[in-house]
């Protein structure tokens, strides 16, 4: 059983699986600090100075009564919230990490994409006269017996 266990992890599908996990889990928490710290800040400044982060609806009063100042306020207060902020930011991270996924696997499938080969010459033409099937590099035609200019 682990003689088994040992050759599926080898396996090189799982390895890269493995990699793309680990590498994903660090992109994500770049991205979760590019939303939170770039790219936030200027859109709540533009906003009125609002922190997206802070931004919550009370649905039930914790022990000490509201208002609260900040979302981490209520949840010490034990206030039960909805907390449509965190959302935003989770929506904005989302969407910037499905637009690096989506660049980064465009350009691999341009990669893995063949090149189309070149468009072969010609090897036929059409004779002007009698508008018969020829050799390119024919200078008369077999049917009509015309001479072709070359």
């Amino acid at each position: 059983m682990v003689k088994e266990f040992k050759e599926f992890i080898m396996r090189g599908n799982v390895m890269d699986m493995a990699v793309g996990i680990i590498i994903g889990a660090a992109f994500g928490t770049i991205v979760n600090s590019l939303v939170a710290d770039v790219i936030m800040p200027p859109v709540g400044l533009l906003l009125g100075k609002v922190d997206f982060s802070n931004l919550f609806a009370v649905l039930k009063q914790g022990g000490t009564p509201g208002p609260y100042v900040s979302l981490a306020a209520a949840r010490a207060a034990g206030a039960v919230t909805l907390n449509f902020g965190l959302f935003v930011n989770t929506i904005i991270n989302f969407v910037i990490l499905a637009f690096a996924i989506f660049i980064m696997v465009k350009g691999v499938n341009q990669l893995r994409r063949p090149k189309p080969a070149p468009a072969a010459e010609p090897t036929t033409k059409n004779c002007p006269y009698c508008i018969s099937t020829i050799p390119v590099k024919a200078s008369r035609c077999p049917q009509c017996t015309s001479e072709l200019k070359a």
